[in-house]
Order: structure tokens, then sequence, then C-alpha cells
């Protein structure tokens, strides 16, 4: 499977400009929601939370070519994929690419994940700290890291910020991308994740598929 096709395909697909038309504007508060920044995504951070785990081709190359932007088109189209094979398909879900909630959803998806095994020791805390410093991370990007690594792991929280199937998707397959499933808690968690979600277990046999490359 060409993966830097796969993801250029998602990123340019009729789901995410039927989103750029129809999107509105967004309200200029200050809220975490509205500045978290794109940047911050789809560098240091979240190249970081990967690197810590088992090598993901597919995540590391949409990190290359677009962030989060690649990896929520991806999980958009993984889930219409999935849908227009059912008895009963419905209309595709549109991914929204200005929408800065898929950075929510996506780093704190994958930090969840990250610390699926247990714990996030001393080291490992210092070189978080240090990725976030050298990028340049604004207080509320680091803020809401530091609050997300040291709070409980709890996979109903993260389940329940998914407000769409297909965001449901999106959290799974950012979740999947950083998990070293031969790990036995992160495995765990990856299961129980994706019964929160409510995911079938054919999307998420099949969001595991092109993680692979199969």
């Amino acid at each position: 499977m060409d993966l830097k096709a796969l993801l250029n395909q998602a990123l340019n697909s009729n789901l995410v400009q039927s989103g750029k038309q129809q999107a509105q504007s967004l309200a200029q508060d200050k809220s975490q929601l509205a500045t978290l920044g794109a940047g911050a995504l789809g560098g240091g951070i979240i190249g970081l939370l990967m690197g810590s785990k088992k090598t993901k081709k597919l995540g590391k190359k949409a990190l290359a070519i677009g962030g989060s932007a690649a990896l929520g088109a991806l999980a958009y189209k993984m889930y219409n994929d999935w849908q227009a094979n059912q008895n009963e398909p419905t209309q595709p879900a549109t991914f929204d690419q200005s929408n800065p909630r898929h950075e929510i959803l996506i780093l704190k998806a994958m930090i969840a994940s990250a610390k699926a095994d247990g714990h996030v020791d001393e080291q490992e805390m210092a070189k978080i700290n240090q990725v976030i410093n050298e990028i340049g991370a604004d207080n509320d990007v680091q803020t809401l890291f530091q609050q997300e690594l040291k709070k409980p792991l709890d996979p109903n929280e993260i389940a329940a910020l998914a407000q769409t199937p297909a965001q449901a998707s999106e959290i799974y397959l950012a979740s999947a991308l950083v998990a070293d499933e031969q790990n036995f808690m992160e495995k765990a968690y990856l299961q129980e994740l994706a019964k929160q979600l409510g995911l079938s277990e054919e999307l998420v046999n099949n969001i595991h598929q092109q993680i692979n490359g199969e």
C-alpha cells in the first residue's frame, strides 16, 4: 500500500472539500479549544508521543504530509468506506479540516494511549517538557498536555469526546497509532476504548489493517 497516496487521497477527498465549503466562522474566543494551534500537533508533541512507542509508518507519514488534519481525514475516510458497505448506508460524514476540535481529540487520545502502559517516569516527563519548550508551545498547550498526562487513565472519558461515529473512528485511529499492541495493558486499553466508542469489530479490524499496511 502506498501510504503517501492514501493520505493525500484522504486529504483531497470530497468529504474534506465539502467540509471546507460548509464550514462556518469559529467563535473568536480565548477558549482552550479555539487557541490550540495546528503547529503543536503537526510537529514535536505528537512526534514525541509516537517516537516513544513502536514505530507506525502510517502515523509518521501522516505527520509529514498534514499533521492532525491528515490523521483526521484518514479516519473519516476509513469510517465512510466501512459505512458504505453496510446494509443501510448513510450519508458520508464530512471532515471539517478547519475545526480545531480534531486537534483536541487527537492530542487527548494519543496522550491517554501513550500512558496506557501504566506509567510516565521522570525521564519521560523531562523529555516531554523539553520538546514542549523547544517548539514554543503556548500556555494552553502546555497546560493541556500536563493535565492529560497526570490525570488517571479513563477510556470512558476519552470515548465521551466523540460527538459522532466518525469522530469515534478518529479517536481510535489516533490511539492505535501510539499504542503498542504487544503490551498487554495497552492492548487491553484499546479493546476497552473500542467498546466504549461503540465501534464494530469489523471497523476496528479495518483500522488496524490500514495502520499495519495490510
